[in-house]
């Protein structure tokens, strides 16, 4: 089980296909942007911490990065309301419509690559891997 998640997760982090899922999703955004813009949005409102942990780069980096996404439209950065030391990212509207045309990009990605697969073979694995999550997010 550990080898195929390694290779699930090394496919997953390939540049092609982060280039080809912006390329679908017609964002012309730079591919080291996606997966924070992504996060934002999931996890939003967010520190840079928290979002540098999620994806395993150095918090300076993610706070460049960040930065770039507010220039783009895509996030704005306010303080927390819990420690106004701490910058959280938020997802604008703009933002929202790229992670919308990601989510449905990756949608299309996953049609082809389930198509041959069994209704019910399908609903199990998501059942099964959404169990894999919540178990490592404990």
């Amino acid at each position: 089980m550990h080898r195929a998640l390694i290779d699930i997760v090394g496919v997953m982090n390939e540049p092609e296909r982060d280039a080809e899922m912006l390329r679908a999703a017609g964002l012309s955004l730079e591919r080291a942007l996606f997966p924070l813009l992504v996060s934002i949005e999931r996890l939003g409102p967010v520190g840079v911490v928290e979002i540098a942990g999620r994806v395993g780069r150095d918090y300076t980096t993610v706070s460049r990065q960040v930065a770039r996404l507010e220039e783009l439209g895509l996030v704005k950065r306010r303080a927390s309301a819990a420690d106004k030391r701490v910058k959280e990212a938020q997802i604008t509207p703009r933002g929202k419509v790229a992670t919308d045309a990601i989510d449905a990009a990756r949608e299309k990605m996953a049609e082809q690559l389930f198509r041959d697969w069994a209704q019910q073979d399908f609903e199990e694995l998501v059942r099964l891997v959404c169990m894999l999550a919540d178990g490592m997010s404990r």
